[in-house]
């Protein structure tokens, strides 16, 4: 049955499309427009929802009815109707509610009268949470966002606003979007949302997942996490009363029962807590409508303002469901305005679905074949809330701009005005910023490109005591088969001044997407070679800037390379439940190199730069040699959930850890081969976010060497120490550990990382701090190989630090060296999560 439901749905849309049209709209008493008021047909949940400037429409077929118009604040109005016409224009004007105070005593040092009823909803909390065991139900959803102005330069580099589709001032509308959804749902945590049609002004998707917000809830998630990663404590949670003050502002009559109108008021500010209005019913004390709104002194990240206004109704007998609700989002960041809602408008619930067996499945979000091919008169006949002028007129003006390019897209002066627009190549784009070329050409109907990219020859630069002065040359080559085909050629050529080497190899990299038994899939192979130069860590724990920085200003070389000619073949395959397997073999003729240079910007004659051959393993030599090595590699992560398009899947995540398998084998004999070992490793990794407590990342590894008959250095096990003032691999790394000092060829080691991310727990009650968001971070990194090879280190520190930046101190306790305290440096936070590697 299920897979006929959308073309059953469609029929009643056809059905639908044939009733008559009632529209109107809704004012108060002094003809001011009501947005986003509800309308609905008594007795069921067939309605609507007025736009932004009060207007509705509702298709509903011949017969008589009874009309009812409500808003928060406002007195509900009904009214009887006898639809004949095909259209006919019914108008509300709402009175505002006559709120009485009732006479209550309230003694010296008494409280007010809302916390009782306060307390009253929080013991039908749990009831009305779990009332509903299953249910479906149909979500419109329409988003819009406005900008409202914007700077002429961002970051130095000019605003482009005939790009982003706004005006010489920075205004226009810049989203827009209309989805139809049914949402499936059975307690505890299944969900099901089968996007029926979407709609996006200009194309492309559209926003097709509503925003399902419960204040049954103790912590209500809104929206998406970054917005708040500790969620937000509902007025009416098991400890709201910790948290809130409560005022009762006033009672009304509606359908025979009390309304009472509680001010809802945080004790603190820096807390996840709502600001606003919450309406409780007497006696049944079950959530009437909210008007409830974020701001970023109550942690709301990303945005300045966020307004929660929902609207419950009765749907069968004693259950009462959310009608509509409204979010208003209010952005003003580095001098970006901009303003939107996302209206949702929720139908059709059904309280007894029956759901068949295995309904729920590793599918949450499947999008109907034909989702994205609905015409303008399917949705004129759906959507539930009236568009304004400005969303008509935008939709005319994308869509007819996105069809014209459609079909001038094989034109000949299409690909000439592209060609044309690509601004000519300047010299500090070749020196610093970069050149990128395309070269566009037709394919099936379509334009594609190919392109180039060329590092700044100033940003390519590089020092490190072997080299010198490292030159360096950085092209990227990206070519378009088709059929969702790439090549990619990343060819490398540097020479080093001081030992006056050239070092030239180039990477080759297939990609083809592919089906396999119906499922989808990316495959990769790459091939490389030539001569390169690299770390003995083949992780490579320090990076260049890093490097050049404690070198020329600090004469430090934490950098120990070695130099190989190499050959390498891998293949690569990305299933749909994006594990990965990676099979791969290489060669490489390893060459020893010594420092050529001792130049310093900063001259000290107490330091002097330590050899290229790593000090800790000194006694360990390393000759040239060659070296044949199988790598293996297979990462998982059960319980993946999907996204279901029309010819694809797409991996969502798991609630369940990651885990990592490698196996390494070299082979003697083979070209002059000396290796001759069997390396394994086991990971595993994940993040759990305790809401208000925080989240928690951890990285759990174990491996060894089965066989270590003959191992050099560049296969040894190594553990990514640090002792530069930054770092950025958190879960990947010994924030003060040496780089080579504990490197090993153990049959057994064991790593584990973990820290607790704070998120504004504690830090919200600290002066300045809360006020800043920064927020507390804490762990510890620890290794074992032995008695004699082990570590710990503990640390404590700070981020979101201006949304980027994060800073640890660090104390490590070390088995082959004195405790060690230092400060570290790196990204965290909102944004810094976002480019951390």
């Amino acid at each position: 049955m299920i897979k006929y439901l959308p073309t059953l749905f469609l029929l009643l849309l056809t059905t639908y499309c044939e009733a008559a049209i009632v529209k109107g709209l809704v004012t108060d008493d002094k003809n001011t427009p009501l947005p986003f008021a509800t309308v609905l047909i008594k007795g069921t949940t067939i309605g609507t929802t007025t736009n932004a400037v009060g207007q509705y429409q509702l298709d509903i077929a011949p017969g008589g009815y009874t009309l009812v118009c409500q808003y928060i604040g406002y007195r509900k109005t009904e009214t009887t109707i006898n639809v004949d016409a095909a259209t006919q224009t019914v108008n509300f004007i709402l009175l505002p509610v006559n709120l009485q105070i009732r006479e209550v005593v309230v003694k010296a040092g008494g409280e007010d009268p809302a916390y009782a009823i306060i307390r009253a909803a929080i013991k039908k909390r749990a009831f009305y949470q779990n009332q509903v065991r299953e249910y479906t139900c149909m979500s419109y959803i329409k988003g819009t966002m406005n900008m409202k102005g914007m700077p002429e330069k961002f970051l130095g580099k000019k605003v482009d606003k005939e790009d982003m589709g706004v005006d010489s001032a920075g205004k226009g509308m810049v989203f827009l979007s209309e989805s139809v959804t049914k949402i499936s749902s059975r307690m505890p945590d299944k969900m099901k949302l089968e996007v029926i049609s979407d709609r996006k002004s200009g194309g492309g998707f559209g926003m097709s997942f509503p925003a399902i917000i419960s204040f049954y809830d103790n912590n209500v998630s809104a929206v998406i996490t970054q917005m708040g990663p500790r969620g937000y404590i509902s007025p009416i949670a098991e400890n709201a009363l910790a948290y809130y003050k409560y005022r009762l502002e006033g009672e009304f009559m509606e359908d025979g029962r009390m309304v009472n109108r509680i001010r809802v008021i945080p004790r603190r500010k820096h807390e996840p807590l709502f600001a606003g209005y919450i309406f409780i019913t007497d006696n049944d004390w079950r959530i009437h409508s909210t008007d409830l709104f974020l701001t970023s002194e109550y942690q709301l990240e990303l945005m300045d303002t966020l307004r929660i206004r929902q609207t419950h109704v009765p749907v069968s007998g004693d259950v009462w469901r959310i009608k509509d609700q409204v979010l208003h989002i209010g952005v003003n960041k580095f001098g970006f305005g901009m303003e939107g809602n996302i209206v949702n408008v929720y139908s059709d619930y059904n309280l007894h679905p029956n759901f068949p067996a295995k309904f729920f499945d590793n599918t949450v979000i499947k999008y109907d074949s034909a989702f994205d091919k609905k015409e303008a008169h399917y949705w004129d006949s759906i959507r539930p809330v009236p568009l304004e002028v400005a969303e008509s007129r935008d939709y005319h003006q994308k869509d007819s701009t996105a069809q014209a390019n459609k079909l001038a897209a094989m034109s000949g002066n299409t690909l000439d005005s592209m060609r044309r627009k690509q601004k000519p190549v300047k010299v500090m784009d070749v020196l610093w910023n970069g050149v990128n070329r395309k070269s566009y050409f037709r394919r099936d109907s379509a334009i594609v490109s190919h392109d180039i990219r060329l590092t700044g020859l100033l940003k390519a630069l590089k020092y490190n005591t072997v080299e010198g002065l490292v030159l360096a040359l950085e092209p990227k080559f990206n070519f378009n088969l088709g059929e969702e085909k790439q090549l990619k050629v990343t060819p490398y050529i540097r020479y080093g001044l001081s030992n006056t080497h050239l070092n030239a190899y180039t990477f080759m990299t297939y990609s083809a997407n592919s089906r396999v038994r119906n499922r989808y899939g990316r495959n990769d192979w790459t091939v490389g070679g030539g001569k390169r130069i690299s770390q003995f860590n083949p992780d490579n724990p320090i990076d260049n800037i890093a490097n050049e920085f404690y070198t020329l200003f600090l004469k430090e070389n934490y950098m120990k390379l070695y130099e190989n000619w190499f050959a390498q073949l891998q293949y690569s395959r990305t299933f749909q439940t994006n594990d990965r397997l990676t099979a791969g073999v290489r060669y490489e003729s390893r060459i020893p190199v010594e420092n050529t240079t001792d130049f310093v910007i900063f001259k000290n004659d107490k330091k002097q730069f330590t050899p290229n051959h790593p000090e800790d393993l000194a006694n360990v030599p390393f000759n040239r040699h060659q070296a044949f090595i199988v790598d293996l590699n297979f990462r998982f992560q059960p319980g993946q959930q999907f996204m279901e398009l029309p010819d694809r899947k797409v991996p969502l995540g798991s609630k369940y850890p990651t885990f990592e398998l490698s196996y390494s084998k070299g082979i003697p004999n083979v070209a002059n081969s000396i290796v001759d070992f069997d390396k394994w490793r086991v990971s595993v990794f994940d993040g759990m976010n305790f809401k208000l407590f925080g989240e928690f990342r951890y990285r759990l590894t174990a491996g060894g060497f089965l066989n270590d008959r003959n191992v050099q250095i560049p296969d040894f096990q190594h553990f990514n120490g640090n002792q530069t003032f930054y770092n950025t691999r958190y879960l990947n790394s010994f924030q003060l550990a040496p780089y080579y000092k504990y490197s090993n060829t153990a049959p057994f080691f064991v790593t584990a990382n973990i820290e607790h991310h704070f998120n504004g727990l504690l830090t919200n009650k600290i002066p300045l701090l809360n006020r800043l968001k920064w927020n507390l971070v804490a762990g510890s990194n620890a290794f074992y190989v032995n008695g004699q090879n082990n570590y710990v280190e503990a640390f404590l520190g700070l981020e979101n630090i201006l949304k980027v930046l994060r800073v640890d101190v660090v104390a490590g306790y070390q088995s082959q060296d004195d405790t060690r305290v230092g400060v570290r440096v790196g990204f965290g936070g909102v944004f810094g999560n976002l480019v951390r590697p």
